[in-house]
């Protein structure tokens, strides 16, 4: 257990002391943490990074325990991430596909999930209705892990923040100019930027805004830490002066149908250099992958400024930190970063 400081945001104080212990909980969204929850995840990813890779540590943390992998949706980073990452530990993940296990349909969602809890440690569940994980915590007596829903990607921009924090040595203080679809991803940066300090420019076309209840969540996260917030439907707007450009799909696995529709929706949201020229000098480029090109061409996501290699690696390092922080009582060892 570590001792650390809490306030509702990054850069208020002084704060009253809490210990952070994450413990048996669940991570569903990103809105369920405090600001000092997130860094402690940032600070675990970051120290199982260098004590694996970089150390060459043998950290057997997850020995004798089992993850259970519920995917009703494909995945390449999400699987491997979470495979790898747990065998790296010492653990046991069992993946269960569509094929393997339909939730609601041969056995109630209720029953599979307390069987899963009396055989695992941990579900990891990539699904597509939220509503589905909320019945899962509710019924499950081990943690549940949200690897992908249609509100929330809380996995990915734990990622995302580790790779920032990881070029820029700090988040506090960066501007981050979504600029795409209103979806999961996006609604997972919205509901925690502002916790450690990070202004938030979106552009979405008319239409493809975010979830209005997620908005309403975000601008009073934002008025209380004191952060900037822009909406807008002109990229260029939102890119001014921004530290991190950031795309996602425009179309998600489910609206294959819709294809043409959005494509004609997004005309002009494709991120280019002339997108970036409006930009903060430092800019860089993030995107959750597979990336389309009408979403950001060759020339940006293949330079220098692009971080998506590195962001897709630390999909494995975060959850792993957040395997180790739910289900130990392990503690970084190496020094606190600079959040």
């Amino acid at each position: 257990m570590f001792l650390l400081e809490v306030s509702v945001c990054c850069r208020y104080g002084p704060p009253a002391q809490m210990n952070v212990h994450l413990k048996g909980r669940d991570l569903l969204t990103l809105q369920n943490y405090t600001a000092e929850e997130l860094k402690y995840l940032l600070w675990m990813a970051s120290d199982l990074k260098q004590r694996i890779k970089h150390k060459g540590e043998y950290l057997p943390l997850m020995q004798g325990k089992s993850l259970a992998m519920i995917f009703e949706k494909r995945s390449t980073r999400t699987r491997l991430s979470a495979e790898t990452g747990f065998s790296l530990l010492g653990g046991h993940p069992s993946f269960l596909t569509t094929q393997d296990i339909h939730l609601g349909v041969n056995e109630s969602l209720t029953d599979t999930v307390r069987v899963l809890s009396s055989m695992t440690n941990a579900i990891l569940a990539r699904v597509y209705k939220h509503n589905d994980l909320d019945l899962m915590a509710k019924q499950a007596t081990i943690p549940i892990i949200n690897g992908l829903s249609d509100l929330y990607h809380p996995l990915q921009i734990l990622a995302d923040y580790l790779t920032l924090q990881e070029h820029y040595g700090g988040l506090n203080g960066l501007t981050i100019s979504w600029i795409g679809d209103g979806n999961n991803v996006l609604h997972s940066i919205m509901t925690s930027a502002a916790k450690l300090g990070m202004h938030l420019h979106i552009a979405t076309p008319k239409g493809f805004e975010p979830d209005l209840r997620i908005t309403k969540i975000t601008e009073q996260n934002s008025k209380e830490c004191d952060t900037k917030l822009l909406l807008t439907t002109d990229p260029l707007e939102a890119a001014d002066s921004a530290n991190v450009l950031i795309t996602d799909t425009w179309i998600s696995m489910g609206q294959e149908e819709e294809k043409k529709e959005r494509l004609k929706a997004f005309k002009g949201y494709q991120i280019t250099m002339q997108t970036a020229k409006s930009a903060a000098s430092n800019w860089v480029f993030l995107h959750c992958l597979p990336r389309k090109s009408e979403e950001v061409d060759d020339e940006v996501f293949y330079s220098p400024r692009s971080l998506v290699f590195q962001e897709a690696e630390n999909r494995k390092w975060t959850i792993m930190a957040v395997m180790v922080s739910l289900l130990t009582d392990y503690s970084p060892q190496l020094q606190k970063p600079t959040f």
